[in-house]
């Protein structure tokens, strides 16, 4: 719950008892469990106005398309950069590639002006 676990929650406990006292701690655990009350309210108030507005199809709905953390950009930009690699190699047993003739031993290569 909340990533309490229980030793953290019983010791929030015990400070909130020694901090509030024992006067006030009834008090405070009342407001707290209106306040749970009037946030499940409000949570299901939320999804009955989700299913009056979306109309018949919310319960089809596939949330997990509506997901934002499914749009991480290191995993876009990894699938793109492989889907690169795919074609490119796909383009590669298409196209024949022109090879270069062996030089001789002692011949100079040819300089390309434009090239730098």
């Amino acid at each position: 719950m909340f990533g309490l676990s229980s030793e953290k929650f019983l010791i929030l406990l015990v400070l909130a008892v020694f901090i509030l006292g024992p006067e006030r701690l009834p008090q405070y655990a009342r407001n707290l469990a209106q306040f749970i009350k009037k946030l499940r309210s409000m949570a299901n108030d939320a999804q009955e106005q989700m299913k009056n507005e979306l109309g018949e199809g919310f319960e089809d709905l596939d949330w997990k398309k509506l997901d934002p953390r499914q749009y991480d950009p290191r995993r876009i930009i990894r699938e793109a950069l492989l889907e690169d690699e795919t074609v490119k190699h796909s383009e590669l047993n298409q196209v024949s590639v022109k090879t270069q003739p062996k030089l001789e031993a002692n011949e100079i290569p040819p300089h390309d002006i434009e090239s730098t």
